[in-house]
């Protein structure tokens, strides 16, 4: 008798900018390969040049946007500026069906929708060892301006009191490091008596 192909997980990710969040996902991917899938975002917005409707984003108008809303598509949504942007309920469900792990990455107040919306959600934060360490990365980058690091870690202190809202807390001190924590989350989400009993 086959064995049924067991669920992925839906690894909800957040961090303040700078505490290194793709650079981490990309060594866990490396890592781990195609079992590893990145949720694509839905967006009002117009693509950009080179741009493909479902590789950088789902790309919908306003109307259909609101129709899916409606119907309940979608794990957590939110209006930026005069567009729209939200995670497709059905995209995610498809990934962790075919039994591959699904990694969100969005901001606290996003991550808390999605817990709303689905028990399934595993949420993790990426946190820097210290808002000092976090200045002097920014900084290092050489990409903002003073006044756009100080808004920064604003909105990093600011994201930071979320922490205790999450299930696990990952201190980036060293990107390796914090990549096999977040594997051996993964692992041990999968072995959790909830999902291997569901599984039977």
């Amino acid at each position: 008798m086959e064995q049924q192909k067991k669920r992925g997980v839906l690894l909800v990710l957040s961090g303040p900018s700078g505490t290194g969040k793709g650079t981490v996902c990309a060594v866990v991917r490396d890592h781990l390969g195609d079992s590893v899938c990145y949720s694509i975002s839905a967006t009002t917005r117009q693509p950009r040049p080179g741009e493909v409707h479902g590789r950088e984003y789902f790309f919908f108008s306003k109307e259909e946007f609101a129709a899916l809303r409606e119907q309940d598509g979608f794990l957590e949504w939110a209006q930026v500026y005069d567009n729209f942007y939200g995670t497709p309920r059905k995209f995610v469900e498809e990934v962790l069906d075919s039994g591959k792990d699904c990694i969100l990455e969005i901001d606290p107040q996003g991550a808390l929708q999605v817990r709303n919306a689905t028990d399934e959600a595993v949420l993790v934060f990426i946190a820097p060892p210290s808002l000092e360490e976090l200045r002097s990365r920014l900084t290092g980058r050489g990409t903002e301006s003073e006044e756009e690091v100080e808004k920064r870690l604003g909105c990093a202190a600011a994201e930071l009191a979320y922490r205790d809202k999450y299930d696990y807390i990952i201190v980036n001190d060293d990107v390796e490091k914090a990549a096999m924590k977040m594997e051996a989350i993964l692992l041990a989400e999968k072995c959790r008596s909830v999902r291997s009993l569901s599984d039977k």
